[in-house]
């Protein structure tokens, strides 16, 4: 027992440090899991999963699977996939079947495989696992479009990939004798199409329960766990591995409701599913044996290649005809399709089962597989991001910042800073707030920030920071709550906030950090601004560095930010290092050369600014002059 508690923990150590090192150094997760897998399992003998597990091993990676591919499910919003909802159709309908065709004749022809385990492995790798594309888009920055693409067909394919296993494994029963046609045709129908219910029936009571207050909410994230895992082990019992396709379906009708507490479950389950992919990983690679990868052969090399350089290519070229694709998002299409998780548990499922039907060379097929997932895992790990630049399919170069507010100063700040080449984006759900944004060409969000179609719409993982700036405190910490665990706690910050206060307002848990240190509230930053305060940036240089600029600068004048050469930004408040040669400092104070305007200069500026947009049409009314009464409730 202790024996396996200890490779429990190693397993649970190496996936985390396999993790963190990718995320450290921008590498593909997948790629260094496969590699401690590698070590622990055929380099040292250290893991032996199925000896180390016995009869649990196998139920172990399926529910782990099933509980990935419902959380793959719950990231679908019928939303996002609008604009590319018919080429994801005809990738699965017609690009599915040309794969499963062309990999089986590949297999046979090419890798030498008999038509039986041939046609098995060609609906095997129909699939494109979330396992590893969900990691990849990670780190990447790919656009809406083609990551909604790969995304989705990654999710949906999976159970369909399983299912058409399903089906192929009975046609090679039925044709050696062991099944009756009828009857496979029968179960087959009967098992999908209850698959399918089963998954709408577990949503619609996860639904139900959840909205009308049945279940409390420090229980709705275990219940749906354990709902999921029922779903699933009872569509297996219907039909094997029916049970991936009915747990996808009830994730997906799920993202889709109104369920309020949504975007927590919707957290923990990444938690858990960065564990569970992690851990599988390692127990998959750490599964093989010698043999099975001395079984692969030139044969096997000239197999993958045509699966990756002819099949696929051909397939997606040909069922994006029409749909609506660029030219650019059907060849990235085309070219990343990496396998993951379920093709190797599919394959080595299938794979004992054809041995025990007496199909000889059944055990190759596990073999294969494991090429196919760690060619493509490679292959298209490192070479997403050059070839998305490439196709010019990337969101952006540079890290974005999400301004909340629509004030005059914000606005300036926003401004100043996409002067900087920052990509920047001002939020305010006050149309005239953001007149001013819009006519310096400032791109705007209409809106609230904390709605659903906000998240779909400004897409907040573009963004590597955010700063709340409206008049209300207690609203900018609710901002900083909510945007807080997706882009990082360190990388929320709002105005009117300093650290001492925590003891007699807000909990340190709740809000960003404080933008400026002390805290200035939003009247201070007002009125600062209307005395004729402004933004500057300066440039640092070996000669003219940090101390020299100190000296020099404006004695109230406030570091906000400075900008690294990368295009990194580094708040003040909270930097432990001092900038260096190369960075660009952003401060707020008094104009260089001179005092400030005086108030009845910039009064009469103002008048003149609001008899322009009352000539426009527009509401005459200054945004910094306005209190908005915010809802605090989503």
């Amino acid at each position: 027992m202790d024996d396996i508690a200890l490779k429990i923990a190693f397993i649970g150590a190496a996936g985390m440090t396999a993790q963190w090192i990718a995320w450290r150094l921008h590498l593909p997760a997948i790629v260094l899991l496969l590699a401690a897998g590698f070590l622990a399992g055929p380099a040292t003998g250290f893991l032996n999963p199925a000896e180390d597990f016995g009869d649990i091993y196998r139920p172990i990676i399926s529910i782990a699977v099933a509980v990935i591919l419902f959380e793959g499910g719950l990231t679908l919003n019928f939303r996002e996939i609008r604009e590319t909802s018919r080429a994801v159709q005809r990738i699965i309908m017609i690009a599915g079947p040309l794969t499963w065709l062309g990999t089986a004749l590949s297999a046979h022809y090419i890798g030498g495989l008999s038509w039986p385990t041939a046609v098995v492995l060609g609906a095997i790798l129909i699939v494109t696992g979330p396992t590893v594309i969900m990691p990849l888009l990670r780190q990447s920055q790919l656009g809406a479009r083609p990551a909604s693409l790969l995304r989705w067909e990654a999710i949906v394919n999976d159970p369909i990939g399983a299912l058409c296993a399903v089906i192929a494994f009975e046609a090679v029963l039925v044709i050696i004798g062991d099944h009756d046609a009828s009857s496979v045709a029968v179960e087959v129908i009967l098992g999908g199409g209850g698959s399918i219910a089963l998954g709408f029936v577990g949503a619609r009571l996860i639904e139900w329960t959840f909205i009308r207050g049945h279940v409390p909410e420090y229980l709705k994230a275990p219940v749906l766990f354990a709902v999921v895992i029922g779903v699933y082990a009872l569509a297996d019992m219907a039909l094997e591995e029916a049970g991936l396709l009915a747990v996808t379906i009830m994730g997906v009708f799920i993202a889709n409701t109104r369920i309020a507490s949504l975007t927590d479950m919707r957290r923990f389950k990444e938690t858990i599913t960065t564990l569970l992919v992690s851990g599988l990983f390692i127990l998959l690679t750490a599964s093989l044996t010698f043999d099975d990868i001395l079984g692969l052969n030139l044969q096997a090399l000239f197999f993958v290649l045509s699966l990756l350089f002819v099949i696929r290519p051909i397939a997606v070229m040909v069922a994006t005809i029409g749909s609506g694709a660029t030219i650019q998002e059907r060849i990235l299409t085309s070219w990343i399709a990496p396998r993951g998780v379920v093709a190797v548990a599919v394959s080595g499922l299938f794979g004992a089962l054809l041995i025990d039907a007496g199909i000889e060379d059944a055990n190759r097929m596990i073999a294969f597989s494991f090429a196919v997932v760690v060619t493509t895992i490679v292959l298209h790990g490192f070479t997403l991001g050059p070839l998305a630049k490439l196709l010019r399919l990337t969101k952006m170069s540079k890290p974005g910042l999400l301004i909340v507010g629509g004030s005059r100063w914000s606005t300036a700040l926003a401004a100043k800073l996409q002067e900087q080449e920052i990509p920047v984006t001002l939020a305010d759900p006050n149309w005239n707030h953001l007149s001013h944004a819009r006519l310096s060409d400032i791109p705007v969000y209409f809106g609230e920030v904390l709605s659903e179609n906000a998240h779909h719409t400004i897409e907040p993982k573009r963004f590597a920071n955010l700063i709340a700036t409206t008049d209300n405190d207690a609203y900018n910490a609710l901002v900083c709550t909510d945007f807080g665990p997706e882009l990082g706690r360190s990388h929320v910050f709002q105005i009117g906030r300093e650290e001492e206060q925590n003891n007699r307002g807000l909990s340190f848990t709740l809000g960003g950090r404080p933008l400026t240190k002390p805290g200035l509230s939003f009247h201070t930053f007002r009125e600062r601004f209307r005395d004729g305060w402004t933004f500057h940036v300066t440039g640092l240089t070996e000669e003219y560095g940090w101390d020299e600029y100190m000296e020099g600068r404006q004695e109230d004048s406030i570091v906000l930010l400075w900008i690294k050469p990368s295009g990194a930004i580094v708040f003040a408040s909270i930097a432990s290092t001092k900038p260096a040669a190369g960075d660009r400092v952003l401060s707020f104070g008094v104009p260089n050369g001179g005092p400030p305007k005086a108030a009845t200069e910039l009064e009469q500026e103002l008048q003149e600014e609001e008899a322009e947009a009352e000539a426009r049409g527009e509401a005459n009314t200054d945004p910094d002059d306005i209190h908005t009464d915010t809802k605090l409730d989503n």
